[in-house]
C-alpha cells in the first residue's frame, strides 16, 4: 500500500483536502484543542504562513492526500531559531499504515538540511485513554526517536474533560555539531 505514496510539499491549493483530514480531529477528538473547524480561508493562511519558513508536507497516493506533517516556529525568541514544533495528521482509515513514519522521516531530513537542531511535539493525553484521545501518538513519537520532555497538566478542556499535553523532543545531533561555532 505505501509503495506508491509520494511525499511532496503542500500548496495552498491543498487546503481543502488537508482541512478534510483535520476536521475529524477537531470535531471528534481531543488530539486538537480547537473547538471549531477553521474556515477554509483561515486554513489557507496557516499553510501559506508556515510555507514561508518551514516544510509543510503531504503524503499523496494516486492523487489523493492521505496525511500531512509540518513544522512551525517553536518560540519567537532568537535563541530558539534552531528548534521547531512538529504536527502530523493522517486520515483515520490510514493510521498505522506507515504514512506517518514516511511523513516524519522526510520532515526530519528537510529540517536537518535547514540546520534545525531540535524538534518538539505536544501531544494530548488523558489520565486514562478515553473515546477522545489515546496513547497512540505518544507511542508513535517514541518509535520515531522522541523522548519524554515533560507534561503540562490539565491545560486543555474539551468535551467536558481536562486533558494534559505531553511534551516530547528529538535532537538532531548532526545539526548540533554543525552549530557548535555559532
Amino acid at each position: 500500500m505505501i509503495d506508491d505514496i509520494k511525499i511532496r510539499m503542500a500548496t495552498v491549493d491543498d487546503a481543502e483536502n488537508l482541512l478534510n483530514i483535520y476536521a475529524p480531529y477537531v470535531l471528534n477528538t481531543a488530539v486538537s484543542f480547537e473547538y471549531e473547524v477553521p474556515a477554509l480561508a483561515d486554513f489557507k493562511h496557516r499553510i501559506s504562513k508556515t510555507l514561508e519558513s518551514y516544510p509543510y508536507l503531504v503524503a499523496e497516493q494516486n492523487g489523493k492526500i492521505l496525511g500531512y506533517a509540518y513544522a512551525a516556529r517553536y518560540h519567537e525568541r532568537k535563541a530558539c531559531d534552531f528548534s521547531v514544533e512538529a504536527s502530523i495528521y493522517v486520515k483515520s482509515d490510514c493510521r498505522k499504515s506507515g504514512i506517518g513514519r514516511m511523513l516524519y522521516s522526510e520532515l526530519e531530513k528537510r529540517l536537518i538540511n535547514m540546520g534545525i537542531v531540535s524538534m518538539y511535539a505536544r501531544i494530548a493525553r488523558a489520565e486514562h485513554d478515553d473515546e477522545y484521545v489515546n496513547s497512540d501518538s505518544i507511542e508513535f513519537h517514541k518509535k520515531m526517536g522522541f523522548s519524554f520532555a515533560g507534561e503540562l497538566h490539565m491545560c486543555g478542556y474539551k468535551f467536558g474533560r481536562w486533558y494534559s499535553l505531553v511534551c516530547m523532543e528529538k535532537q538532531f545531533t548532526q545539526s548540533c555539531r554543525a552549530h557548535k561555532e555559532i
